[in-house]
């Protein structure tokens, strides 16, 4: 398996496993007694702070997977994997380390470095995308 494929099934990978996260905070709130299952908002906001995070951390796995997925696809399927293999798992770690610190906190810091992962995943999809099209 090129390192490309590997990255995009990682990345889902990881992408499900935020749903979880989410699910389960949300199923923790239900058998506790303290909300009812039809309750929930799609951004969490009104269940707590770590919600809210879970639900927008989910929610940008989910509006960036695609984009990450059609340029190594792209580039797999054009054999032109070369392009994508050698920085691909380092866009899924940086994903990792956004989503994570997203999740812990909201300190200046935090979202200093999370913007910071988020920032070298689109800068890597944007080189994808040049050398892509341009050759």
């Amino acid at each position: 398996m090129s390192p490309s494929i590997l990255a995009v099934i990682c990345f889902a990978t990881w992408t499900i496993l935020m749903a979880l996260v989410m699910v389960n905070h949300r199923v923790f709130y239900v058998l506790t007694g303290r909300r009812r299952i039809n309750t929930f908002t799609p951004d969490g906001v009104a269940v707590s702070p770590f919600q809210a995070r879970a639900c927008r951390v989910h929610a940008n796995c989910y509006e960036n997977l695609p984009v990450f997925a059609a340029l190594v696809l792209g580039a797999v399927v054009s054999g032109r994997s070369a392009v994508t293999d050698s920085l691909a798992m380092v866009a899924v770690y940086a994903r990792i380390v956004q989503s994570t610190v997203h999740l812990v906190s909201t300190s200046e810091i935090a979202v200093s470095i999370r913007a910071t992962f988020w920032t070298v995943q689109i800068v890597i999809m944007i080189y994808w995308a040049v050398r892509l099209l341009l050759g």
